[in-house]
């Protein structure tokens, strides 16, 4: 076995890949987890079913300053070999929607149960409850850890894989950027990804809980910036669903840079405007006696129908269909296209499922994941400045990137 010491802060996804490749690979290896356990986020993933990766993986499902970044993690620890990783460890797999790909057994706890067995089968030291305050580079080229209770480890290599601010709940509150800035790495301003948007409108709690499958845009200067499409689901704050936490991160970004995105959302997404405008025509000829309101039922969820009218300007919901104006009618066909809301915002760190941002990836080898700044330290996974959307794909990076890192740690 070889002698080098290699220490592990922080054991989620990256974290394990990272200590058993370099125990692998004949390391000493130990793992220094703040929680009682480690792997917590991974429980969380994929609705308690952990979406662990995504057989369409390729760099246009990832985000940063510098996407191309993944490239070579990616190449040299590939879907593939995840898939391969796994099933070796008694992970059968399968392969779902959008490529999704999910354990037999739907359940998030045997990925992890399986990554924990691996550790303490490779004798991989786990020390939980151990939260890193400082390390230190010591003049023999040897790492310094010090710990919140005044205990002490050193090492020759370290890989700081703490995850970011997302989901604070799982232990991820930023301490590692604080320890990067430490050692002399700067940190690409970080915010919430892949989560809720906050909208303006005085009436969203009328219609929270409203789901349909529509299409969701982010629009600047009305130019379409972020667009998807699948399950929206309306909230007392404004919108939530998948598409929403897709496209949420450009509008994460655009606020931080101080501009005011614009939320296009079509509950009609499989017919033009025109078409929309005929078919109400027709249905309003068809049925002159009806209200306005009760004109809708059918055509769109209940509890949209008066909020949507007031929007469209029309007053009297109870008014006869035949008492509208042409302009009435477009109005309502619009809306139920291109309905624009105001972003005020997205929700916070509890509800975010990644951390947009991290440390600046010019300052990291993307063939080793080594620093580029000091040698022996490597950074892994979401502390990075690098992103995936939705699916798998952020998973798909901490396997990767962990597995990089924990292979060049241990040479």
């Amino acid at each position: 076995m070889k002698n080098i010491r290699v220490i592990v802060v922080g054991g989620g996804a990256s974290g394990m890949m990272a200590a058993i490749t370099a125990r692998r690979q004949g390391a000493d290896v130990t793992i220094l987890e703040r929680n009682p356990r480690v792997g917590k986020k991974i429980l969380a993933t994929g609705n308690g079913r952990c979406n662990y990766t995504n057989i369409n993986t390729d760099i246009s499902y990832y985000h940063g300053n510098n996407p191309k970044f993944v490239y070579s993690a990616l190449a040299q620890f590939d879907v593939y070999q995840t898939i391969e990783f796994f099933e070796d460890l008694g992970i059968v797999h399968k392969i779902e929607d959008r490529g999704k790909v999910f354990p037999m057994s739907d359940q998030a706890s045997s990925v992890l149960d399986v990554l924990r067995y691996q550790l303490e089968k490779r004798q991989v030291k786990v020390i939980c409850n151990a939260f890193v305050q400082n390390i230190s580079v010591k003049g023999d080229n040897r790492f310094q850890l010090k710990l919140e209770d005044g205990s002490s480890i050193e090492g020759d290599r370290v890989i700081i894989a703490t995850g970011g601010k997302a989901m604070p709940s799982s232990g991820s509150d930023g301490n590692g950027y604080h320890l990067a800035r430490q050692l002399g790495h700067s940190i690409v301003n970080v915010f919430p990804g892949l989560v809720q948007i906050m909208l303006e409108g005085s009436f969203f709690k009328q219609i929270q809980g409203v789901k349909f499958v529509g299409t969701a845009e982010v629009l600047q200067k009305n130019k379409s910036v972020a667009k998807d499409r699948g399950d929206i689901l309306f909230a007392n704050y404004g919108v939530s669903g998948p598409p929403i936490l897709q496209i949420s991160r450009k509008a994460g970004e655009l606020l931080l840079k101080g501009q005011n995105p614009v939320l296009k959302i079509s509950i009609i997404d499989t017919m033009s405007q025109q078409q929309v405008n005929n078919l109400i025509e027709k249905r309003f000829n068809k049925a002159t006696e009806k209200t306005v309101e009760f004109s809708l039922v059918g055509l769109i969820n209940k509890r949209l129908i008066p909020v949507l009218l007031k929007e469209a300007g029309i007053k009297d919901l109870k008014a006869p269909v035949q008492t509208l104006s042409k302009e009435e009618r477009e109005k309502i066909a619009n809306i139920l296209t291109d309905w624009r809301f105001k972003i005020r915002g997205t929700k916070g760190w509890s509800s975010a499922q990644v951390t947009a941002g991290g440390v600046n990836t010019k300052e990291i080898d993307p063939n080793t994941m080594e620093s580029k700044i000091i040698k022996g330290l490597y950074f892994t996974g979401e502390i990075i400045d690098i992103d995936g959307q939705c699916g798998g794909f952020n998973l798909q990076w901490a396997w990767s990137s962990g597995f990089v890192a924990g292979y060049n740690a241990s040479l």
